[in-house]
């Protein structure tokens, strides 16, 4: 399963690095201002984001289950 999840991983890191290095050969070097490394860095600060998003709003509902619920801890 690791061996699998690697060469996925490694094929697209290979493919986002590549893909703007093949437009700039075919079209030119002025029509894109982004390499691979940039795309590499948006699209996992994006990944990053959406998951900081999804944990704060399950929290957030697991947070009004527990008000609703009205379980308090026990007081001392």
């Amino acid at each position: 399963m690791l061996t699998r999840l690697t060469v996925v991983g490694a094929i697209y890191i290979t493919a986002v690095c590549l893909v703007p290095e093949f437009i700039v050969a075919q079209y030119g070097a002025n029509l894109l201002a982004l390499g691979g490394t940039s795309i590499l860095i948006l699209v996992t600060v994006t990944m990053d984001t959406v998951a900081q998003v999804h944990s704060h709003l399950l929290a957030h509902q697991y947070e009004s289950l527990i008000k609703k619920s009205k379980f308090r801890g026990a007081k001392r």
